[in-house]
């Protein structure tokens, strides 16, 4: 695990040996915590998430990848490293960072939701061992910008900022 620079973002590898790498960054509508955060983001997964986690599960068990089945949507009040979010394992927890990973034979995968001040991040980091991996990583890569945007777009939609005046 290593750690970005002045920040409390970790990461598998330095940037420049990462697969693939995306940071992205929103205002949060309120004070959380990190598990907060997933909490709400993950809350009532969407429908066409569902759908692709089938897909994935599909052709990726035909070779040789364990199913993962996407999110639960249950929410999460006291977690310790060593357990599991879904299918995520628990690397590192704090009030403003959650560390999560899967690996495997193909990719390992970290994700880091973490909180400074007003600003949530979620920072995926991706390192492939094979051809299978990096293949997999295509729809992934394009697919995981999307799906975060998204869930930006549910934290906020569940918790409005307040308005000004």
């Amino acid at each position: 695990m290593f750690n970005l620079p002045e920040t409390n973002i970790f990461i598998l590898e330095p940037v420049s040996r990462l697969y693939y790498f995306d940071r992205q960054d929103t205002r949060l509508p309120r004070t959380m915590t990190a598990l907060d955060a997933w909490n709400t983001i993950m809350s009532d997964p969407q429908p066409l998430l569902k759908v692709a986690f089938r897909i994935r599960d599909a052709i990726s068990s035909a070779f040789g990848v364990k199913q993962i089945g996407g999110f639960s949507g249950n929410p999460v009040h006291g977690i310790e490293v060593g357990e599991y979010l879904d299918f995520f394992r628990v690397e590192h927890i704090q009030d403003d960072c959650l560390v999560l990973t899967e690996r495997d034979r193909h990719v390992d995968v970290m994700t880091c939701i973490s909180i400074d001040g007003d600003t949530l991040s979620v920072t995926s980091s991706v390192c492939v061992h094979n051809l299978f991996g990096r293949v997999y990583m295509i729809p992934v890569g394009i697919a995981h910008r999307w799906i975060v945007r998204s869930m930006f777009r549910r934290l906020h939609d569940k918790n409005p900022l307040p308005l000004t005046g």
